[in-house]
């Protein structure tokens, strides 16, 4: 359970319309194995272990999180979108309406991560969480797979396609919001250099 104001709403009722959202408005995915709702999930709990490093309301932060990608139709920003349906779900069920406020606030600007707006911790906090969803070993994963679907697959094409994904994103680490984040981010950087080192040995 995690408290939502007086309603004290099931946990598990809002993960169940988080993924209900995410597969029916969810953007198509490049590959199958891409699962928007495992996104939004691994998301969340980093979400939540900022919070429990910098502070902020969990309950805006919990719910902003698991809310934040529930929108898509191609034609306008994913987040204004989402942003929309959450503000209309959270006052279906009768939440507080500031909160209401903050969270669709959050959700609407949180893929801006090169914004240099003032943010709330809060905002801070969602949006480090879903960059560092990008980085580390998921990312590793992801590049391996995505080359295994293609059909000229190979190790050494995986290698490239990771060492191309790190040149691309390392650079990223300048949109962490907070500090917390820069050392996550870094650490998962690291990982993926020492994963590219030994692969490049055994391959080379």
């Amino acid at each position: 359970m995690i408290g939502l104001g007086a309603n004290m709403m099931n946990y598990a009722q809002i993960i169940e319309y988080v993924k209900e959202q995410t597969t029916i408005n969810g953007r198509p995915p490049n590959y199958t194995f891409r699962s928007r709702f495992e996104h939004t999930m691994r998301v969340y709990r980093w979400a939540i272990k900022l919070q429990a490093k910098l502070g902020g309301d969990l309950e805006i932060i919990a719910l902003a999180a698991l809310l934040h990608d529930i929108g898509w139709d191609g034609d306008r920003p994913h987040g204004e979108v989402g942003a929309e349906m959450a503000v209309e779900y959270l006052d279906s069920i009768g939440f507080d309406p500031e909160k209401i406020g903050r969270i669709g606030e959050i959700i609407r600007i949180h893929s801006d991560k090169d914004t240099e707006d003032e943010l709330s911790l809060e905002c801070k906090i969602v949006m480090d969480a879903d960059l560092l969803d990008e980085v580390g070993a998921v990312s590793v994963l992801w590049a391996s797979m995505a080359t295994a679907c293609e059909d000229d697959a190979s190790y050494k094409k995986s290698y490239y396609r990771i060492k191309n994904y790190y040149r691309t994103n390392r650079p990223k680490i300048r949109r962490c919001k907070t500090d917390a984040a820069r050392v996550e981010y870094d650490k998962r950087m690291k990982l993926i250099e020492e994963f590219m080192y030994e692969l490049e040995r055994e391959l080379f």
